[in-house]
């Protein structure tokens, strides 16, 4: 731990874990980033925080512990952060693969919302798709019949 990394109030050692991976070292940096983009961060790391996370990191920069929030702040934290989920969901794992996978089946790779090339999958036969685009059914014209 550096010097910058200070103690967050209401915070544990697994969600600091969580809050250092993504970048949120001090109160200054969560107080910058703001506790709903700072959970969405940490939800996209691939972690599983709880919403006592969020009212823990709301908080620590109202300076009191996470019960004592207020019923309207927390509604205001989960109105807020349903709002950014549902303008840039977030896809966990098993997702990514089944829609690649469902990509995989039309043969055509599609642009994730990372603009990665969703690649096919390793059992998709190359040839198929090229055998459809000659017209002649995968016929070698080289041989004389």
């Amino acid at each position: 731990m550096s010097a910058r990394d200070i103690k967050i109030r209401n915070v544990g050692p697994k969600s600091a874990a969580w809050l250092r991976q993504v970048g949120v070292r001090s109160v200054e940096d969560l107080a910058r980033v703001g506790p709903v983009e700072a959970f969405l961060k940490i939800k996209r790391a691939g972690f599983r925080p709880s919403l006592n996370l969020l009212y823990s990191m709301a908080g620590a920069l109202a300076d009191c512990h996470w019960a004592d929030l207020p019923d309207a702040r927390k509604q205001e934290l989960l109105a807020t952060l349903e709002s950014a989920e549902s303008a840039n969901p977030i896809r966990t794992r098993w997702e990514k693969q089944k829609a690649a996978s469902d990509d995989a089946g039309t043969g055509v790779a599609q642009k994730s919302e990372n603009d990665e090339a969703v690649p096919g999958s390793l059992f998709d036969d190359p040839d198929s798709a090229s055998e459809s685009k000659r017209g002649d059914a995968g016929r070698d014209i080289s041989r004389s019949d």
